[in-house]
């Protein structure tokens, strides 16, 4: 299982990039990994601003569907559109390829709430 050091964690298996005020968002190989076959992910709210630990979206797996939950509080800028044609991308890459939104960060000081790498191992053990 692949745990990059320099994202950040939610305890829902949501990565997190920083890039000044924006932030990059994709679940954990964990979460991939444990959802199996990837088939549809459904965003619906680009565009709006959503709280932390809100819904943003779901995503379907043979077995199962899972809410997808905000990490931090922001408006949505972009969603991968490749994900529509491609879901598996989730499976392959879910670090790169795989990722779901952007968005624009509302309350830096939430971040400050998020996981280190470190301790999402510890999590997930």
């Amino acid at each position: 299982m692949k745990v990059p050091a320099d994202l950040k964690y939610t305890k829902d298996h949501e990565w997190v990039k920083i890039d000044g005020n924006t932030a990059t968002i994709g679940v954990t190989d964990f979460a991939q990994s444990e959802l199996g076959d990837i088939v549809y992910i459904e965003i619906e709210s680009q565009g709006e601003t959503i709280d932390k630990e809100e819904v943003f979206g779901s995503i379907e797996a043979v077995k199962t569907v899972s809410d997808l939950f905000m990490p931090v509080t922001g408006e949505i800028t972009e969603f991968n559109e490749a994900l529509e044609g491609n879901p598996e991308l989730v499976n392959d890459d879910p670090y790169g390829e795989g990722w779901m939104i952007k968005i624009n960060i509302s309350d830096a000081s939430e971040l400050e709430d998020l996981m280190s790498a470190a301790d999402y191992e510890a999590l997930v053990g």
